[in-house]
């Protein structure tokens, strides 16, 4: 049972940093888009 229970506890915690990444890889796009030169006609 704690073995299952480890486990879950493992595969949550991954989900959490899953996320935490994504979120920085779109906040990092975001701020790349804002930040481009803009380049004039």
């Amino acid at each position: 049972m704690k073995k299952i229970l480890l486990l879950l506890l493992a595969v949550g915690g991954a989900v959490v940093v899953k996320r935490k990444l994504d979120e920085g890889k779109k906040e990092q796009a975001l701020w790349a888009e804002a930040t481009d030169p803009v380049e004039r006609s």
